[in-house]
């Protein structure tokens, strides 16, 4: 039986560690307190309480071969310096190829983490949320 893992929130930390836990054999939930991927770099145009976000006109400060994955390059037509859409875009593709979205319980916010009562000998958490 996998081990199941709770990754929580769905921005490009969240994505890359969903995937690293599939690659591991691992069985993830990711709990993404909004409707989409995409963390700070999915820009609203309506400020949302609780939810840092960039502005409209921001661009990547480090080119694409340094802000992809390692096993995954942006793609050939993406400029050398993204705009946030087109990082946005890169990781709609990304959750695509490797089907991360069957993992990801959107519109669910982690209420609170605390170890299991027998921690030390099951190294479980028990994850509090609301949808």
């Amino acid at each position: 039986m996998a081990k199941k893992v709770a990754v929580i929130g769905a921005g490009v930390s969240g994505l890359i560690s969903l995937k690293c836990c599939v690659d591991e054999g691992l069985e993830p939930t990711c709990f993404e307190r909004t409707e989409d991927i995409g963390g700070v770099w999915r820009f609203k145009e309506n400020v949302e309480d609780g939810r840092a976000s960039i502005y409209q006109s921001v661009v990547t400060n480090t080119s694409k071969e340094m802000s992809c994955f390692s096993d995954f390059p942006m793609p050939e037509d993406f400029p050398n310096f993204l705009h946030n859409s087109k990082l946005l875009e890169y990781f709609r593709i990304f959750a695509k190829k490797f089907d991360l979205l069957k993992y990801i319980q959107f519109q669910t916010t982690v209420l609170s983490v605390r170890k299991c009562p027998d921690f030390s000998s099951s190294g479980q958490w028990k994850v509090v949320t609301q949808s």
